[in-house]
């Protein structure tokens, strides 16, 4: 295990260092018309103060399409209208009704959307778990984070985050022995976007070796 000093990125590797995958046939999805052969889906769910149109977003999307995954972009922004604490669990039963049909899927998010799909990997069986900014919970709903053991876990979080330090990151990745990757930037990680996007690409292709 390394890390990095503050201010330099560092790579701690999960428990997880070679992922297991299904060898069943591989999924037909329709999207917009077309239907296509996919690995599954990559479901992006963006954070508060954001929405499906986020760079990060856009940039995961991107990547997960190159590798033959069908991205979904849920917009979560008439429940953040609501508050924080209040949209959570709408956040969570949107999310759920996505991927209900027993598509295969990776769960991706920022902020408050690596919050829900981690506690959506509770009630389904996500093939991997890749998580931007991390909270540990949300002030004033009663259920902190969570995921489900054993799925193959990434979280991506920033040295100079102040909303979610990074200390909480490391008692996440220590819970539940998942890899961390630690950047130098803040919350929105708005600076390291090709890396994060470059780490999501090596994050697919070990699942789906």
């Amino acid at each position: 295990m390394r890390r990095g000093s503050a201010g330099a990125t560092a790579l701690i590797p999960s428990a997880h260092d070679f992922f297991s995958s299904s060898r069943g046939r591989t999924p037909t999805v329709r999207r917009r018309g077309v239907m296509s052969a996919a690995r599954g889906r990559v479901v992006l769910s963006h954070g508060m103060d954001s929405g499906p149109q986020a760079v990060k977003i856009g940039a995961l999307a991107d990547v997960a399409r190159q590798l033959g995954w069908n991205p979904l972009l849920p917009d979560y922004r008439d429940l953040d209208a609501q508050g924080l604490a209040a949209a959570a669990a709408p956040r969570l039963a949107r999310l759920l009704a996505l991927i209900a049909d027993g598509v295969p899927c990776v769960l991706a998010g920022s902020s408050f959307g690596a919050f829900v799909s981690g506690l959506a990997s509770l009630q389904s069986a996500p093939r991997g778990l890749f998580l931007l900014a991390t909270p540990p919970l949300i002030p004033g709903f009663a259920q902190p984070f969570a995921l489900r053991e054993g799925v193959p876990a990434c979280l991506v979080h920033g040295w100079r985050d102040t909303l979610c330090p990074v200390e909480a990151a490391f008692d996440l990745a220590r819970r539940y022995r998942a890899e961390l990757l630690l950047l130098d930037d803040d919350h929105r990680l708005s600076s390291q976007v090709q890396p994060i996007a470059d780490h999501f690409r090596h994050f697919l292709a070990r699942i789906a070796a």
